[in-house]
Order: structure tokens, then sequence, then C-alpha cells
């Protein structure tokens, strides 16, 4: 198994339990972050975690709508100067309290903002999936290294804690020599109008949602990175709200070890699991990566002993992922999920979509 790069993202996590105290070492200003796109995301579940951050603070917000860009100013408390609309996003570079700028749009904006941040002289969080497509996410890693800023992508189950002691469980062979892991995510898209359903904006369906939690969970469970991928989609063309994008897609991951990983998300049902099953016994999560509430048993033949994980590495998830950012541009490191982790999944994420349209395995090893 590729232990290195499991034990480098749980070392590399074990530093971000540290990181208050060594980011109050090295500065006394928290860093500033601009949150690009007051969706249900940004403007309900990110700012409102910075009162629960260390190290971090809201500095401005970017959004097409000036109302409720103003409110959210009144709100926050947050000077008129730190109001952007859309076209005037590049100018973010002349505001010295801006340090971060976090792309919270949908999936096919992107890299747009992605490189106009890094143009700008600024650091980058990028909202998952990292882009539509591999190349893509390559001129957003391109721009941030040639402005030599850093791109950190929000996966934030990495700095949650039971997805982290599920990871450490793994390691330490709690469940024995790993074989399987199920990951399954899902939930009911309801209106066809959303934007998650338009393919223009999304890049795909339940894949680029949902399924980036299934890819991610097998990738850091087993701690390797798959060589073979086989899948298969199932959508009924006729609903309205899939006419442009899948609702169910699953997928078989290969692992050098021998390990296999079955995943799958979907638009048309509620699930968020994930089990990993070793010669010895399993460990086993769900719900696994919800915003709160999750749970998590080790076991032989069932549920036998409930796990309550040590904390995560800041007061929420959602915290600790943005803490982690400023820590790592305070300290002078890469994020625990660069740029280069974002990409590895888009990888993967165009073989399954290829695998499920040509109805074949398809190799991830070069391999013929």
């Amino acid at each position: 198994m590729d232990f290195a790069r499991r034990d480098i993202i749980l070392s590399a996590a074990a530093l971000a339990l540290n990181s208050v105290a060594c980011g109050a070492a090295r500065s006394d200003r928290r860093l500033g972050y601009a949150i690009v796109g007051l969706g249900a995301y940004g403007l309900d579940v990110i700012i409102p975690q910075f009162a629960n951050c260390t190290h971090s603070r809201l500095a401005a917000v970017v959004s097409g709508d000036p109302a409720k860009a103003k409110r959210v100013a009144d709100e926050q408390g947050l000077p008129v100067s730190a109001l952007y609309s859309y076209a005037t996003f590049d100018s973010i570079r002349d505001n010295p309290d801006v340090d971060i700028v976090y792309v919270c749009l949908p999936n096919a904006l992107h890299a747009e903002y992605t490189i106009r941040a890094a143009k700008a002289g600024k650091h980058v969080m990028c909202e998952k999936p990292m882009a539509v497509s591999v190349a893509e996410c390559e001129a957003m890693i391109a721009a941030c290294k040639a402005a030599n800023r850093q791109l950190m992508i929000g996966y934030r189950c990495h700095f949650e804690a039971y997805n982290l002691e599920a990871m450490r469980l793994a390691r330490t062979g709690a469940a024995g020599k790993i074989r399987y892991v199920r990951s399954e995510h899902g939930f009911v898209q309801r209106d066809p109008a959303k934007w998650r359903l338009k393919k223009a904006l999304s890049g795909g369906g339940s894949l680029m949602d949902m399924g980036i939690y299934s890819l991610q969970a097998a990738r850091y469970m087993t701690g390797e990175e798959p060589v073979a991928v086989t899948a298969r989609e199932s959508t009924d063309r006729s609903d309205p709200r899939f006419t442009e994008v899948e609702d169910m897609i699953d997928w078989t991951l290969e692992f050098p070890s021998g390990a296999i990983a079955g995943c799958q998300a979907m638009y048309s049902a509620n699930q968020n699991r994930i089990l990993l099953m070793g010669d010895t016994g399993r460990v086993e999560l769900e719900p696994a990566t919800r915003y709160d509430g999750n749970q998590m048993w080790l076991g032989r033949d069932g549920r036998e002993r409930v796990v309550t994980p040590p904390p995560g590495p800041g007061k929420t998830q959602f915290a600790g992922q943005l803490d982690h950012l400023a820590d790592c541009i305070l300290a002078g490191r890469q994020p625990i999920v660069s740029g280069e982790e974002g990409l590895r999944d888009m990888r993967i994420v165009e073989a399954i979509y290829r695998s499920a349209r040509e109805a074949r395995t398809i190799r991830l090893d070069g391999r013929a």
C-alpha cells in the first residue's frame, strides 16, 4: 500500500492541530479572506465560521447582487471598500486587507476566478470540485505557481474529526489488511432550475458534486492511488432534472495492493456512508461527511464499538480548513489538500466519465 502518502496527510493534519499556537507566534494579524459568491454555501456556511477561527477573518465579499453584498457587509462590519462585483473583482489587488480569495462559485467559474485571484496577488481557497477539466486544474496550478501564491481545495473532510480518526484507524491496521472500501454519497435534487443541474455551470451531475466525497474517501481510506476504474451511469433522461447531467453513477476502483473501492453518487436518493473492510474487521461511518452529526463504529461482524474521535484541528471542520490555509501561508508550507490533490481527483473523474461512456475499464497507471 502507499502508506507514505497517507502518512503525509495524517502528519500534516497533526501539524494543523497546533496551527493556532504556531500562527500566533508568527503573526498577530489574522489573515483576511474575500468570499467570492454569496450563494447558500458562501453566505450561510462559510461566512459564519469566521467566528470560530483563530487566525482567519472575513475581509471582503464579491457578489453580483449589490444589495445582498451591502447587507452582508453591514452585518459583518465591513467597510464599503470591501465590497466587490464580478466586474470590479480584479481591483482586489489593491486591498491589503485581503490575503486569500475563497472561490464559492459554480464549478465552471472556479478556474477563471482562481487565475484572476492569483494574478491579483492573492492566495486561493477553491471549493470542490477544483474545476470542470484536467486542463483547467493544470492552468489554475500554473497561475498560482507563477504568482508564488498558495492554492488549496476546500476538502473539508480532511479537517473533520471522524474522518481524520477513520484515516488513522485505517493506517494503524484497526481493520487489518484493507480489502474493500464502500463510499456512497447522494441527496435528492428537486428543482430542475438549480445550477448544479445545468452542465454549462456544473460540468456534470452527481459525480461533480457528491461524487467527490465518494472518490476522496476511497483514496484517503486506502491511502493509495487507483490503477483502474470501471463505471456505469443510470439516468432517467425523461426526468426534467436530468436532461443535461447524470443522476446516479457508480464506479469501481482497483488499487495496487489488490484492494477494491465501490463508489456511488446520486441525485435521486439520500445516502452518506463510508465503509472500510479489512481482513480482521471494519470501520464504518454513517453519516460520514455531513456538516455535523457524523458517527463511526468499529467491528468484526457488525457495529460493535462506537468510536468517539479526538477533536479536530479547529472548533469546526470549516474553521479548521480556513485556519489551515492561513497557517500554511504564515509558515510557508503547502496545504495538505493543495491544487495537486484536486488535479488528482479530476483525472480520475474524467476517467470515470469515459469508462461509463465507453462501457469499459479505463487504466489509470499507463498500462494498456
